[in-house]
């Protein structure tokens, strides 16, 4: 087990760190090569990312299946 403190949300180094990584990368003047670089090579691609993301998204409208609760109750 290794001796390093859990880091997750609300963890302020981790943010403190992602913070600082964000800023050295927006000011390096990388952000729009990187931007492009990111495009769908072509027609297909792009098509295939898009329907991707309308999957996602339907998916993300339905209950989860897995978690069972009581709407009978109010509060």
């Amino acid at each position: 087990m290794s001796n390093e403190k859990p880091a997750g949300e609300g963890d302020r180094e981790s943010d403190r760190n992602y913070r600082e990584r964000t800023k050295e990368f927006v000011e390096s003047g990388k952000v729009e090569e990187k931007a492009e670089q990111a495009k769908p090579a072509d027609d297909e691609e792009a098509e295939a990312l898009k329907k991707a993301e309308e999957a996602g998204k339907r998916r993300a409208k339905e209950k989860d299946p897995a978690v069972t609760r009581d709407y009978s109750k109010g509060r």
